[in-house]
């Protein structure tokens, strides 16, 4: 079937079979784009594979601790994971 979208890092999909992945890199110039599964492992595929995906843009996953590898239960039930990005001040606890 094929997909016409083009790779664009950052962006997130999930293949016909149900893994969710993201760009992670683009290299035109090689025509090489490189994903990242959920779970963490990486793939270098050329723009003719990629093209030839059954893709499904997604959005980004709200809980991004599957590269981890690490359970909920790991963290603890008080502990809330964060976006990558969001600052945290360890001063905001100090009372």
């Amino acid at each position: 079937m094929g997909n016409s979208f083009q790779p664009h890092v950052g962006d997130w999909y999930q293949n016909i079979g149900g893994d969710n992945f993201e760009i992670v890199a683009h290299d035109a110039d090689e025509a090489t784009i490189e994903i990242q599964y959920f779970d963490g492992a990486i793939e270098e595929i050329d723009a003719d594979s990629w093209h030839e995906m059954d893709l499904q843009p997604i959005e980004a996953p709200e809980d991004w601790s599957g590269s981890l590898d690490i359970e909920r239960e790991d963290y603890g039930v008080d502990l809330e994971l964060t976006a990558p990005n969001d600052r945290i001040n360890p001063l905001d606890e100090v009372e």
